[in-house]
């Protein structure tokens, strides 16, 4: 019985430790390839980090260890399915994005929905093209879950305390990218709130940072 017991604590210490070695790291966390990160961040002098070629000008790993402008945790079921390669840097593909909360984490970003700039497509929900004076966002594909926000209004919360309602008008795609469809960029990561600059506005944010930690919630 003691040589079974052993056995079966040394097992689950194996499987714990497979576990570890498996799972995604984020902001500062140890790594040893470029997939071993988290959504859009590479592996720097063995840590995740900020992508320079992606991140410009993004607060996403500068505050490391206050657990804020980090990305959300992956939920144990949403997991990347693949990778695209853009540029010799390789980004993971997601169909999921973290669990819906009433303040779920998300990182807000700001894309133009008027047909200028990297998106020159017309929104997926109406196929319209939008004023960036217009209260409008993308959701990561996870979250705009095939369109079911389409229209619908959510609730985005700065760390400043600022809070605005945005229509959900397009998909953020977090799983094509990395082609002239997509302008050449990567695909989107799975905790992005893409947003016009009127909504930026009314959360007191400069579109100049580029990036910025906030909460979302359903209305």
């Amino acid at each position: 019985m003691a040589k079974l017991g052993w056995l079966v604590v040394s097992l689950s210490v194996s499987v714990l430790v497979t576990n570890l070695c498996e799972a995604i790291s984020s902001c500062n966390d140890p790594c040893k390839t470029l997939n071993d990160c988290d959504g859009q961040l590479i592996c720097i002098k063995g840590k995740c980090n900020n992508d320079p070629d992606v991140h410009v000008g993004s607060h996403v790993c500068s505050n490391e260890g206050s657990g804020e402008g980090s990305s959300p945790p992956l939920g144990d079921s949403c997991q990347p399915f693949g990778h695209k390669v853009c540029k010799g840097i390789s980004h993971p593909q997601f169909k999921c994005s973290p669990r819906v909360t009433s303040s779920t984490r998300a990182i807000l970003t700001n894309i133009e929905f008027n047909g200028d700039g990297e998106n020159g497509a017309p929104s997926e929900c109406d196929n319209k093209f939008h004023l960036n004076s217009e209260l409008v966002v993308a959701l990561s594909t996870g979250w705009y879950n095939r369109g079911s926000r389409c229209g619908k209004k959510i609730k985005v919360t700065a760390r400043n305390g600022k809070s605005v309602l945005a229509k959900v008008v397009d998909e953020c795609d977090s799983i094509s990218g990395c082609d002239a469809l997509h302008a050449g960029q990567p695909p989107c990561r799975n905790n992005i709130v893409d947003a016009a600059k009127a909504v930026w506005d009314a959360l007191g944010l400069d579109t100049d940072v580029g990036e910025e930690p906030v909460n979302w919630s359903d209305v």
